[in-house]
């Protein structure tokens, strides 16, 4: 006579699977998250401390820069600062006990004066300035300054009623501020969006331009970080969710 016999399934087996998942998806999933968590976290925290956060009170840096817009400005040694930049400075000469955010147009030794054909000139070359309205330095003419060593010459992009330099030429110095006052160069206007401020190509004559700093990776590092988390975060819902419609459809092929 036959022996009837009964196969069971080996001790374990099916447990790497289940409603919500194998063992080895809920530990990608798990360091998904961390890892996303590490990224998030950390590129507000480098972000934080290289950038500062600044509210531009007034239209002088329009139409780069509007009334309110809120600039995310990098903080730098004034050493550092070229031609072109848009700096964040205080100069008690200028504003007590506020921030003043103007672009640097001539540095120490330059000679700078205005206009020729409406554009500003420095070392006898006229420059082109895209991001002025229409392209054209509408300014007052000022006399030539000779701009001290250590010191900056700053204008707004506004030209028309701009505090800037041309406001303090009776100053002892001809309108500049020291190298030493300045606290930040501007990178990007984060709201409204506007995004990182273009290069100054017009000041590329007198050599390399400041690079933007670090803040497109920040952004890349935040954003890598967050997906992550919602990835890994979702991956349990998910698996659980397929897990429960797998055993609804079982049963009815075993019949």
């Amino acid at each position: 006579m036959g022996e009837s016999t009964t196969r069971t399934a080996p001790r374990g087996a099916g447990t790497n699977k289940g409603p919500v998942g194998s063992r080895a998806g809920q530990r990608l999933s798990g360091l998904a998250v961390a890892l996303g968590l590490v990224l998030f976290l950390g590129g507000f925290g480098w972000a934080a401390l290289v950038y500062r956060p600044y509210t531009v009170p007034t239209g002088s840096m329009t139409p780069t820069i509007g009334v309110g817009d809120r600039v995310l400005a990098q903080r730098v040694d004034g050493s550092a600062v070229r031609r072109g930049d848009v700096v964040v400075f205080h100069d008690k000469t200028w504003v007590q006990n506020s921030a003043v955010v103007k672009r640097v147009v001539a540095v120490g030794g330059d000679t700078v004066s205005c206009c020729k054909q409406g554009k500003l000139t420095v070392n006898g070359k006229e420059i082109d300035e895209p991001y002025l309205k229409g392209g054209v330095a509408e300014i007052t003419n000022f006399p030539t300054v000779k701009v001290p060593e250590g010191r900056l010459f700053l204008l707004g992009d506004e030209r028309q009623g701009s505090l800037d330099s041309t406001a303090h030429l009776t100053d002892a110095a001809s309108g500049t501020v020291p190298r030493s006052a300045v606290d930040a160069r501007v990178d990007a206007v984060i709201w409204p969006m506007k995004g990182m401020l273009q290069r100054p190509t017009g000041f590329e004559v007198f050599g390399a331009l400041s690079q933007p700093g670090p803040l497109r990776t920040m952004v890349l590092l935040i954003a890598v970080g967050a997906v992550l988390v919602l990835a890994g975060g979702a991956y349990g819902p998910i698996a659980k969710r397929m897990g429960g419609s797998r055993a609804r459809t079982e049963p009815a092929r075993a019949r």
